[in-house]
């Protein structure tokens, strides 16, 4: 490992860095556009010029390696000068439309102007302008005019997508970025090109005009589209989610998501989300309030033995909402039976990457914990509490006793829930605290962006209730890391784990 300097701070590097990420270690940001960690380097921009000791000229960070004894400096006069230089020249035919565009409040050049520039503009040529409004594929739109020809997003589908469809075209201050004939940008990553343009250029479809970035607030948690897991951070502002975003993490997604996971906070903000729960009356079923409802779960399981009694769980639902359900059932009623039901897609998009045939966030989760598919079988069942919508069609699967009754715990309002005898409303992934298992047998986190609409709560939250208006002793969780800490004591595969230990980036499934 080379000893270097930074502005004559001393430090010892990994071999082969570049210089950006060498300054990065001493708390140093070194500017950049073209430069991307996960991308090859182009070394196109030039912003990102540092002065290296003994040597003439300025040179790119993005594309010098360290070397043992190395010195170089990020903030010397020669290295500002160059900067302003850059920053001129890159707003010499760029549109002052910061008010109107999406990138405002992200856009590298804006901060970088006020950071390294903040003079008044010098140009009084007529600017080259450029069309507006470019539909590129079926998610991502391109202001051509905001363009700085970083090539970002032309590496990104070479390198990452590996979809050779965006290139530069014409010369001069006349070039344009482009997709090639009839070659739209339609794969299934498209949108990161969105996440790592530097300016305003290129934008969401879904996302556009919606919100200024400003009244955003951020939290970081999981894609719960697919067994993938990835991590993202979801962007939201009074009670409604605006969009997903990735984050780092190498170990499951590097700093990308695909399209389709983008699209997986709709349905946080539907209009038939419960909010109230229903008791089925000789009308269908009707709102009631949670203490009338807690009264009717006693009702319905007054008299239920074990042997009649069947739970199901959800893959799509968290480790603290399925284990709560386990451990309710097993403290109040003897032998319980347990099975677990998953969302099953006829012709799930899939690929070699990210994208999981399987749109089960948790199935990893439930499986851990030892339940099984839902499955027929000849023993008779009187009762049954089910975690999410269980369709009529795998009802009718099962064998039920005359008087059957049916207690779900769900998020929205369905069609399929009108044969239940009382529902639950219940939190979203972006309304709680838990984790979910991925492919790789990860434990993530989700954490909450808003409280849940209503009287919504968590399942863990519900069957803590109503253990206790039932004078039942278990479960009696206050906290969802209670919850966990029950299942990573009693679950072998989670032994050892807490919230703290899984962190930001996740932990892996103790290997049985």
């Amino acid at each position: 490992m080379p000893k270097i300097k930074v502005d004559n701070i001393e430090t010892t590097v990994p071999d082969g860095i570049n210089l950006i990420e060498a300054a990065k270690l001493v708390g140093k940001a070194v500017p950049h556009y073209c430069y991307h960690s996960q991308l090859s380097v182009a070394g196109n921009c030039r912003m990102c010029l540092v002065e290296i000791e003994k040597q003439p000229k300025l040179q790119i960070a993005c594309n010098t390696k360290v070397q043992e004894g190395m010195s170089f400096f990020t903030e010397s006069p020669k290295v500002k000068e160059a900067q302003q230089f850059v920053l001129e020249f890159i707003l010499v035919n760029h549109p002052i439309d910061c008010p109107v565009c999406d990138q405002a409040g992200e856009c590298k050049l804006q901060q970088y102007y006020m950071k390294y520039d903040a003079r008044p503009s010098r140009f009084e040529e007529t600017k080259v302008h450029k069309e507006k409004a470019i539909e590129l594929g079926p998610n991502v739109m391109l202001d051509m005019e905001r363009c700085i020809l970083c090539s970002r997003c032309v590496r990104f589908c070479k390198e990452i997508a590996e979809e050779d469809q965006l290139c530069f075209s014409q010369r001069g201050d006349h070039t344009m970025l482009t997709t090639f004939p009839d070659r739209p940008l339609d794969n299934p990553y498209s949108v990161n090109t969105v996440d790592i343009c530097p300016v305003g250029a290129l934008t969401s479809k879904d996302f556009r005009f919606q919100q200024r970035v400003w009244f955003l607030k951020g939290v970081e948690t999981i894609c719960t589209g697919c067994a993938t897991g990835c991590n993202v951070r979801m962007d939201h502002n009074q009670g409604k989610v605006f969009r997903l975003v990735p984050r780092d993490n190498e170990a499951v997604n590097e700093a990308w998501m695909c399209d389709e996971g983008r699209l997986t906070y709709k349905p946080v903000n539907a209009e038939n989300r419960l909010r109230h729960p229903l008791v089925k009356t000789a009308e269908g079923l009707r709102e009631v309030r949670m203490e009338t409802a807690l009264e009717k779960f006693g009702e319905l399981l007054k008299n239920i033995s074990g042997h009649v009694l069947l739970g199901i769980g959800s893959a799509e639902f968290t480790n603290e909402d399925n284990y709560a359900l386990i451990r309710f059932l097993q403290e109040n009623f003897p032998v319980p039976h347990l099975a677990y039901t998953a969302r099953e897609v006829e012709y799930p998009s899939q690929d070699d990457y990210l994208i999981s045939a399987d749109k089960n966030p948790n199935r990893a989760g439930v499986t851990a914990m030892g339940m099984k598919p839902l499955a027929s079988e000849d023993r008779k069942y009187q009762c049954l509490i089910g975690l999410g919508p269980i369709s009529e069609s795998t009802l009718t699967a099962l064998s039920f006793e005359k008087d059957h009754k049916v207690i779900v715990f769900a998020t929205h309002r369905e069609a399929s829930l009108d044969y239940a005898d009382l529902v639950f409303p219940v939190a979203t992934f972006a309304e709680l605290t838990g984790t979910m298992v991925n492919r790789q047998g990860r434990v993530q986190m989700l954490r909450p962006a808003f409280a849940p609409p209503g009287e919504s709560k968590t399942v863990w939250e519900i069957l803590s209730q109503a253990a206790r208006l039932m004078s039942r002793a278990k479960p009696a969780y206050t906290a969802p890391e209670q919850v966990f800490a029950d299942l990573a004591e009693l679950v072998p595969a989670f032994k050892g784990l807490n919230y703290e230990l899984i962190g930001k980036q996740g932990a892996l499934l103790t290997k049985q």
